[in-house]
């Protein structure tokens, strides 16, 4: 008898989650099973707050009745992702800047003409 396409994914996932439990565990983390594909540690960060780091293992399927999915596909859509956000946040840092610039020089503008006013008002 053939085994489906779903115990065959949810043998081999099982079979990876045991795997990155067992790395964990040999580095002396506490790993909590909190799902039939999820495991949780405790840890703390910098500042010393209590967290936890949730890893979730699947093995997705793609999208139904199409294509499968693509790993490779979906690393080099989220490198572009990454890319372009970080050229948007480099032109907005340029248009901050160029902002501030603008702002401080009619700040200046404004207190020489300010300036200007007043001596010539005392000057009357």
């Amino acid at each position: 008898m053939a085994t489906s396409r779903k115990s065959l994914r949810e043998e081999l996932r099982n079979q990876y989650l045991e795997r990155i439990i067992a790395l964990f565990q040999s580095s002396d983390e506490e790993v909590l099973r909190t799902g039939s594909n999820e495991i949780a540690f405790p840890c703390v960060d910098r500042e010393g707050n209590d967290e936890f780091i949730v890893i979730t293992v699947k093995v997705p399927t793609g999208e139904r009745g199409g294509d499968p999915y693509d790993g490779y596909g979906e690393a080099e859509a989220y490198a572009m992702k990454v890319a372009n956000k970080a050229e948007k946040a480099k032109e907005a840092a340029a248009k901050k800047a160029e902002k501030i610039a603008r702002d401080e020089a009619t700040r200046k503008a404004r207190a020489e003409a300010k300036a200007k006013a007043k001596t010539e008002k005392e000057g009357v």
